[in-house]
């Protein structure tokens, strides 16, 4: 693959251009990656409001109705369901581990395998996430194991 990066000259919008044969998933991926990375999501602490960045997002939780953002800084409220998150996320580092959960596959330092052929996934923050059954497939492609 060849990378080419030009110096736009001042007041033109940033650009990317994709010249290839075929769109794999890989190069969708790096494509939604690029994409969703400019994107930034609110979120609610409080009486704040703050911008998130994706990446920076451990991962988000749905608990009694509402769905929490989980980062290094904290955890903060967003007004979004679950299933728009995946949705607005597909096809990036986000995976829908379970009913209630979407990880950043980013974050994660290691899975291990617990009883009833679910997993478990220890993130880079120490903290630890239960991998359903029914998503530890989906999980595997995306880390292609």
């Amino acid at each position: 693959m060849k990378i080419t990066i030009e110096a736009k000259a001042p007041g033109e919008e940033d650009e990317i251009i994709v010249r290839c044969n075929q769109l794999d998933d890989k190069l969708m991926n790096l494509i939604y990656s690029i994409k969703s990375g400019q994107e930034n999501i609110t979120g609610y602490l409080e009486d704040k409001i703050i911008k998130l960045v994706p990446k920076e997002v451990y991962y988000f939780e749905s608990v009694d109705n509402k769905t929490f953002a989980y980062t290094a800084k904290g955890v903060y409220e967003i007004h979004k369901k679950l299933y728009e998150i995946e949705k607005e996320y597909v096809n990036t580092d986000f995976l829908r581990i379970s009913k209630s959960v979407i990880v950043n596959v980013a974050k994660i330092a290691y899975i291990r395998p617990i009883f009833n052929s679910r997993f478990e996934a220890k993130l880079k923050n120490d903290e630890k996430v239960v991998i359903s059954r029914q998503y530890v497939a989906d999980l595997k492609k995306k880390l292609e194991i």
